[in-house]
């Protein structure tokens, strides 16, 4: 059996998507990144101008393909192209930027037919840095735009568990049983 799974990594400029596929990834990532030009250049030296692409390997020959979307709204044409066949969307806010709610909030509503249809997992980076909002203030925010019983964690996008935790907690609210599972193989 060949099954194929794709999920989606989104947020904005400087979330960590592309570090997270990297430090998950089973082969070496593909990356789109081209030296920043406009304001992005005062975060970063490269940003992502097509997509982020890794893949785990899972037995029996099955594989869930990772991909990263740009995180600059002008490449958002992206975004529909690479949702296409999507099981979920891992969505990486970065707290220390300017207001992270408000990203959130831009990403739930750029992102919400597919999220609809799918599931949604929010890991929030750089909490380090700035430590407000927490988890519940995104908790809330969520509540408020009708998503409730989302899962969000505090993550730091170069460390493997963290990520892990993220497409586990995505696939379990896929499928619940995907925890059982588990659980029975230990």
């Amino acid at each position: 059996m060949n099954m194929v799974h794709k999920i989606i990594f989104t947020g904005p400029v400087g979330s960590g998507k592309t570090t997270a596929i990297n430090v998950i990834s089973d082969i070496p990532t593909v990356r789109t990144e081209s030296m920043a030009t406009d304001m992005t250049r005062t975060m970063k030296a490269e940003t992502t101008v097509a997509m982020d692409y890794g893949r785990i390997n899972l037995p029996n020959n099955a594989a869930i393909h990772l991909y990263g979307t740009p995180g600059q709204e002008r490449f958002d044409f992206m975004w529909d192209i690479l949702i296409e066949g999507g099981i979920g969307l891992v969505l990486l806010v970065n707290n220390d930027r300017p207001n992270p709610v408000r990203d959130l909030r831009f990403f739930i509503s750029a992102f919400k037919d597919f999220i609809q249809r799918t599931a949604l997992v929010i890991g929030v980076t750089h909490s380090d840095l700035r430590p407000r909002p927490s988890t519940e203030d995104y908790q809330q925010e969520l509540a408020s735009l009708g998503l409730r019983g989302v899962p969000v964690f505090e993550v730091d996008a170069r460390e493997r568990r963290d990520i892990v935790l993220l497409i586990e907690s995505l696939l379990c609210s896929i499928d619940p049983m995907v925890e059982r599972r588990k659980a029975a193989r230990s």
